[in-house]
């Protein structure tokens, strides 16, 4: 019986004018950052936090998530090359972003806007970036569908893609692991958001930031089994596990942690 799988070959260029491209991914990057910006402005004045607050937050979050997540990929997956070509490290335009890197990248960063700028504990904020964080993983992976990268494992399912740019047109289908992954971060943006809005639980602090990470990682180890190695350390391992999976593992336990810990404090 044949199988009249989905053809992707999908451009990640949208325009071109001299020697500037808008590629689809960077387009998609930017719309979850400019999105969370406007959710989470509503969230401070919902508080009554100061304004500049949250223009200060913004920066300190697009450089921890850029430098992260390259530095994420640098030294989790490729570090055998990147050691031997230094000089490529601060290329970000070429590819190469881990959203584990990105992740420790953004708390690192907050954690030095809570200290310099709202004096507050660093899940106080935390609490708000993480809902619509989720919104852009949705983004960025749709990016990512439009790079014909982070490809699935072989399948014979009816909805598997052919990644015409990576396997020619009579390659494998693949599991659209990117797709899964961009519907399952959009569902768990919008049970994130629900949750902010109409229950008291936004109150306890740490809270929305463990769900988040039981949420957002849980997602992850899951997917890593329909993808294809993406490399790293997971040979160290004796493959048993992906390095996706390795890194997700401990932000699932604090996602848990948090979530479950007894707190008297409230977050006001």
């Amino acid at each position: 019986m044949l199988l009249n799988y989905i053809h992707w070959n999908a451009s990640p260029e949208i325009v071109s004018i001299g020697p500037i491209t808008l590629r689809w991914y960077g387009l998609l990057f930017a719309s979850g950052f400019l999105l969370g910006l406007f959710i989470v402005r509503r969230m401070f004045q919902e508080e009554k936090a100061p304004e500049e607050w949250l223009d200060k937050a913004f920066v300190y979050v697009v450089v921890g998530a850029v430098l992260g997540a390259r530095l994420g990929h640098v030294f989790f997956y490729d570090w055998a090359y990147y050691s031997q070509h230094l000089i490529e490290i601060p290329q970000v335009w070429k590819g190469g972003l881990a959203s584990h890197g990105g992740a420790i990248g953004v708390i690192l960063c907050l954690w030095i806007f809570s200290v310099r700028v709202s004096k507050k504990s660093v899940l106080w904020i935390l609490d708000k970036v993480v809902v619509p964080t989720a919104l852009a993983g949705c983004f960025i992976r749709l990016g990512n569908l439009m790079n014909s990268e982070i490809l699935g494992n072989p399948t014979t399912v009816s909805w598997g893609f052919v990644f015409e740019r990576v396997d020619g047109p009579d390659g494998l289908a693949r599991h659209p692991v990117q797709l899964y992954e961009s519907i399952s971060y959009l569902i768990s943006f919008i049970v994130l958001y629900n949750i902010y809005w109409r229950t008291e639980k936004r109150h306890k602090l740490g809270y929305m930031f463990g769900l988040f990470m039981i949420f957002i990682w849980g997602i992850r180890f899951i997917m890593e089994f329909f993808k294809s190695s993406q490399g790293g350390f997971e040979t160290a391992f004796n493959n048993v596990l992906s390095t996706g999976q390795l890194l997700s593992i401990p932000f699932i336990l604090i996602g848990v942690y948090f979530v479950f810990r007894p707190v008297k404090q409230v977050a006001v």
